[in-house]
């Protein structure tokens, strides 16, 4: 395992060709601006990663996220644009970061996630569960609007609308039965078995798995239609890289296929 020292609220771990971006920000993993600039740094940076192939995103505190820091005092950078304008543009810019990146992404969530933390891990492409998980928009109780356009990515439109209008969060069992999330078990469990999918998934083609990330992106946006074609798109692509033969005599052959990464994608 290799470690970064934990920077503004962010340390990055690699365990092999696995990444775990923990927020470790004490007591409540409350954001900051400084949070949102070093997560846009470590998500870019995991992009361009040709070692890394999967990422977990997690707390190494009680909780996953508690939300936006409102307390904390944030200066405007330029005239045009003033202190509150510049930490929306920041948790934009960092949300997006995760959304973009090249790699599958899995968010492990314990105790709560809240405002900012529940679009954190919405913006993951998956998402696992503590029991003791509570996953909510609370903005409205503090005079403020949440992330509802992330989580209506995940969730019917009712659901998200309750959740927005009460600000009361719903637990893990609720999450997992509507969708937001794919799996809850035990907090000393949750871990181990997202490490566990992270492997699974990082033993896929390192190029596959780029190539998927995308065209499920560039899909889920689309009407069906344009969307699938987009997505055979990627599917030719794929099929014409030596992985995919490979792959193809892997389970023939039934042994553990052997890529031909680092093949560092087109733009």
């Amino acid at each position: 395992m290799t470690s970064s020292p934990t920077e503004h609220g962010v340390r990055l771990e690699t365990h092999g060709p696995i990444a775990e971006v923990v927020l470790d920000r004490p007591p409540v993993n409350a954001v900051t601006v400084e949070m949102y600039e070093r997560l846009v740094t470590v998500f870019r940076g995991l992009s361009s990663r040709t070692d890394v192939h999967a990422v977990l995103l997690r707390s190494d505190v009680r909780m996953f996220s508690a939300g936006a820091d409102i307390k904390q005092p944030v200066e405007a950078v330029s005239p045009s644009e003033d202190a509150a304008e510049r930490r929306q543009r920041m948790a934009r810019t960092a949300y997006e970061a995760i959304l973009d990146c090249a790699l599958p992404t899995i968010a492990v969530v314990n105790g709560a996630a809240l405002g900012a933390g529940a679009v954190l891990a919405a913006c993951c492409d998956i998402r696992y569960a503590a029991r003791d998980a509570r996953i909510g928009l609370p903005e409205i109780t503090a005079g403020r609007c949440g992330g509802g356009s992330h989580l209506m990515r995940l969730l019917p439109q009712g659901q998200v609308r309750l959740m927005y209008f009460a600000g009361e969060p719903v637990d893990a069992a609720e999450a997992h039965r509507t969708g937001l999330v794919q799996r809850v078990a035990g907090t000393e469990e949750i871990l181990a078995e997202a490490r566990e999918l992270a492997g699974r998934i990082a033993a896929k083609s390192p190029l596959g798995l780029r190539l998927a990330k995308r065209a499920l992106n560039e899909a889920e946006v689309l009407p069906v239609r344009p969307g699938y074609a987009a997505e055979q798109v990627y599917t030719l692509r794929l099929g014409a890289h030596p992985d995919a033969a490979e792959a193809a005599r892997a389970v023939l052959e039934k042994r553990a296929p052997v890529w031909s990464w680092p093949e560092v994608p087109e733009s």
